[in-house]
């Protein structure tokens, strides 16, 4: 008797794709994704029972009623899990049980996301795989599966793993726990994304269709992109000034350093001195020297990663760069069926050059669902660049960084941490037992950072004491070219409204309520105002401070940590082209506008540290900063430490096996507070064309949702929930595409060309005001 993995309304039964070729085939591609981290038979053994529990009468009889088709099927996750759970129990080699268990906890959750091992007595134990293998009846299991598949459980752990020989004070077996769970979600990553791929091909196939997009390997169009660069370069060596010179020197010293082994590096470069593209240029290099897959970019803010993108499509060509930082998700989906696997799929990081935020990098590194993780075992071989590496949020710092440790680590990774103000996380800077710090000692890319720091600096911080709103207007007025950037959206949305109430010329307002087109737009507008004679009045949040090509005579800056008040020294004298005692920087502190509790606690570090060091641009003052801010905080664990919620505890390990908890961890794991939800902006034509093609079913989600994400603007949940109840805003093709796509509807008045969403409106809504 034949068993099926995918049936077709519409197609003979001979037409179905059989249970043994699709646990073949998805095997297969799971292993070839799990060669680049020695992940092959795991994935293998993963691919090849992920699907076990198809291998009974029920589930058949199911698929072959039409009626029942539509609906939830048998659970057919838990079979394969549970023989896996039972190989573990055993096995003779401690780390074959130990991966067998992480297999499955992959098994069981290639649908609905990787489960906590344990049941939780507050969740009940719902969907908890101790609670699921309680039920577990495998009497309804066909034995032929066993001629069929043929599983070989033995020989399964990654060999050449290294393990992390530091002991935490608390948990001598905390590092090694973590990465345990860090392999599972590799190896979770490569079964989701085989099974995705080989279902995709079957459907594909059945419709005459082809796949969204097919990237070249960067290493086959690696010839080409360097010489691209290298032209670019050349045309841009050909500038005279001593900025330029001064660049040049930057990049032919970070690029000499491309030979060093793979690992971590950081490049300590003040703004203005070319990091961004010093830093492409290693990684071309490093990559050709070392078999890199793939260049990562991760960027802290959406504001400027249309700026690098577009730096980028220019010197390597659109073709090559993936801009991925949709929070469109595959989040919270409604179970639509096998088949629209296919619509659903989100993107898979293949190509070859990715530019993203650090919410999606990081968040999907401690993810659970099959969306957000299926292009984790991509990330492996990659080179990742952090761009403003210090702006890593401090209650999820011990994690993240234990996590690029691991990729460098066990992954083939490069990890170049870039930023004008590096933080202090040499693992030499922290005391035994606080797992925090990566390997550090010599792998400074640039050429003496204080050098530079003196070299490169173009401004004067002075500051100003109290400012109210009022005060700031009345100043502006007398200064007609200045930037002010403030601590959240309220602030920015009041301080706008009183300075375009009192009739300022040259007026624009800066912020997360604009759409990433828009803020663009409004960028391009500002610069071409400052090379003009006219006013240019900017007030904004944060977002704008972090590599945002901007040039103001005057910036005043609400009170911030060191790092941010340099950041926003950047955008003041960026060219060099005034004497930095003529380029002011202000550190105002606002009347009424309070920071929140963490930007208050920046802002008194930065006061101790200005009372004892005279240049703060020096990269003395900015280690000194960064180590008062981690010491602050404590290098333990707890609510204000640097793993607030606890990360690292709900991965256990000890002889009896494993007890992570993925589902909880990510759930805490959220670099963004309040769960903040995207709504769709009908901003352009562009934007309403592909809004357009949400009803048309043969158009993937994926591909829809990466040319909109320049389209969303983020709101909290009841905000997206009132606006949808008010007719503001709709679901969009829910029959299709779940919940995924919200947008705005075409004649709402609340998204405006100078605020952008002003969704207050909608009620007093004023939640994440604190939001950038």
């Amino acid at each position: 008797m034949p068993y099926y993995a995918h049936s077709a309304p519409d197609a003979d039964e001979a037409s179905w794709q059989t249970l043994p070729e699709h646990s073949l085939q998805t095997a297969g591609l799971a292993s070839k994704f799990a060669a680049d981290f020695g992940g092959e038979r795991p994935a293998y053994l993963a691919g090849l029972l992920h699907d076990l529990g198809k291998y009974n009468p029920e589930f058949l009889a199911y698929i072959r009623e039409p009626l029942r088709r539509g609906g939830k099927g048998p659970d057919h996750s838990t079979d394969g899990a549970g023989v896996l759970l039972r190989a573990a129990a055993g096995a003779a080699v401690w780390v074959d049980r130990v991966t067998l268990e992480l297999l499955a906890h992959a098994v069981a959750g290639h649908h609905a996301g990787l489960p906590d091992r344990m049941r939780s007595v507050q969740e009940g134990g719902a969907g908890a795989l101790q609670e699921r293998l309680e039920r577990w009846d495998d009497t309804r299991l066909d034995p032929v599966w066993q001629d069929e598949l043929s599983a070989d459980f033995s020989a399964l752990f990654p060999p050449g793993f290294r393990m992390d020989p530091r002991k935490a004070s608390s948990n001598p077996a905390a590092a090694p726990a973590f990465q345990i769970a860090f392999l599972g979600r590799m190896l979770f990553s490569c079964l989701v994304d085989a099974d995705f791929k080989d279902t995709e091909t079957y459907y594909n196939q059945l419709k005459g269709l082809t796949a969204d997009r097919n990237w070249p390997a960067l290493q086959d169009v690696l010839p080409e992109l360097r010489a691209r660069f290298d032209r670019e370069m050349a045309s841009k060596a050909a500038a005279s000034g001593k900025l330029t010179s001064l660049r040049g020197e930057i990049l032919a010293h970070v690029r000499g350093r491309a030979a060093e082994p793979a690992g971590v590096f950081t490049l300590n470069v003040p703004t203005g001195g070319g990091k961004t593209l010093a830093s492409l240029g290693f990684a071309l290099d490093h990559a050709a020297r070392h078999g890199h897959r793939r260049i990562i970019y991760a960027i802290p803010f959406t504001s400027i990663i249309d700026q690098t993108a577009a730096i980028f499509r220019h010197v390597l060509g659109d073709e090559m760069i993936l801009e991925h930082h949709s929070a469109i998700e595959e989040e919270s989906l409604k179970a639509l069926g096998q088949r629209d696997k296919l619509k659903l799929a989100m993107e898979d990081w293949a190509a070859p050059v990715v530019v993203t935020t650090n919410v999606q990098l990081f968040e999907s590194l401690f993810a659970n669902r099959p969306g957000r993780c299926r292009k984790l075992h991509n990330i492996a071989r990659s080179i990742i660049i952090l761009d403003e590496a210090q702006t890593l949020p401090l209650p999820y710092l011990k994690p993240s960084i234990l996590a690029l440790d691991e990729l460098a680590r066990n992954y083939g990774c490069t990890i170049v941490l870039c930023t004008a103000t590096q933080p202090a996380l040499d693992r030499r800077d922290f005391p035994a037992g606080s797992l925090m710090g990566l390997e550090l000692d010599n792998r400074e890319l640039a050429p003496d950072p204080a050098r530079l720091a003196r070299e490169l600096r173009r401004t004067t911080i002075r500051r100003a004491g109290v400012l109210s709103d009022d005060d700031l207007v009345r100043d502006l007025a007398d200064h007609p070219r200045a930037l002010v950037i403030v601590n959240s959206r309220k602030h920015a949305l009041e301080l706008f409204s009183s300075a375009r109430a009192a009739g300022l010329e040259g007026l624009i307002h800066l912020s997360t309520r604009q759409c990433a087109a828009h803020r663009q737009a409004l960028l391009a507008n500002i610069r071409v105002m400052l090379d003009g004679n006219g006013p240019c009045r900017v007030v904004a949040t944060s977002l704008i401070e972090a590599g945002v090509d901007v040039d103001f005579p005057r910036v005043y800056r609400a009170e911030a940590g060191l790092d941010q008040v340099l950041q926003a020294a950047g955008r003041c004298n960026r060219e060099g082209s005034r004497a930095p005692d003529d380029s002011h920087v202000l550190i105002f502190k606002p009347e009424v506008a309070q920071p929140p509790e963490e930007l208050a606690q920046f802002a008194a570090a930065f006061a101790s540290i200005e009372r004892r060091h005279t240049d703060l641009f020096s990269p003395e003052a900015i280690r000194d900063y960064f180590q008062e801010v981690y010491w602050q905080r404590g290098a333990n664990d707890g609510k204000s430490g640097l793993d607030a919620k606890g990360i690292l505890a709900m991965a256990r390990m000890d002889k009896s096996g494993t007890n992570i908890a993925y589902r909880k961890i990510a759930q805490e794991f959220r670099m963004i507070e309040g769960g903040m939800l995207p709504v769709i902006i009908p901003y352009d034509d562009h934007a309403r064309h592909w809004i357009g093609l949400l009803d048309v079913e043969s158009v993937p989600s994926g591909q829809i949702a990466r040319e909109l994400q320049r389209y969303v603007v983020q709101v909290p949940p009841k905000v997206r929930t009132d606006l949808i109840a008010n007719g503001i805003a709709s679901v969009r093709a829910a029959h299709l595409r779940a919940d995924q796509f919200v947008v705005l509807t075409e004649a709402s008045k609340l998204y405006t060309p100078e605020v952008g969403l002003w969704w207050e409106e909608t009620g007093k809504l004023g939640v994440a005001d604190s939001i950038i």
